[in-house]
């Protein structure tokens, strides 16, 4: 990524987690994986105020107790939280996922694969967008 904030997974899924962090090893990414199970959890990281702000979450849409509609519709309404890029990581590619995410402010919506070189490929295409970009306070 882009600096050496840490980057907040927002995940309740285990073997995705694990896949984001093998990715994250193989493409030599050294910012800080910090995994959060829901938009609940997500939101307590990021307002607690020992925590570093990341420089950009990866969001699941579908997860429990919050999901990731609910979790960016709090956060893009938050002064202190909106300018943290979000990019959507999700298994749906349903239209009015991509609609609602993209009129919810997110920075890109990827499809995660199943396939293990194709899901590395996706989380360096987020590592070059974010590297390149100037999205970052």
């Amino acid at each position: 990524m882009y600096n050496s904030k840490p980057v907040l997974l927002v995940e309740d899924d285990d073997v995705d987690v694990i896949a984001v962090q093998r990715a994250f090893k193989d493409l030599e990414i050294t910012n800080q994986l910090v995994n959060t199970a829901n938009g609940e959890e997500a939101l307590e990281y990021l307002k607690g105020e020992n925590n570093k702000k990341p420089c950009v979450i990866l969001l699941d849409l579908n997860m429990p107790r919050m999901n990731g509609f609910e979790f960016l519709e709090i956060v893009k309404t938050d002064e202190a939280l909106k300018k943290i890029p979000v990019v959507v990581l999700t298994t749906s590619t349903a239209e009015q996922d991509i609609a609602k995410s993209s009129e919810l402010g997110v920075a890109g919506y990827m499809v995660k694969s199943v396939d293990y070189k194709e899901f590395m490929e996706t989380i360096r295409t987020i590592d070059l967008y974010l590297s390149s970009s100037e999205l970052s306070e």
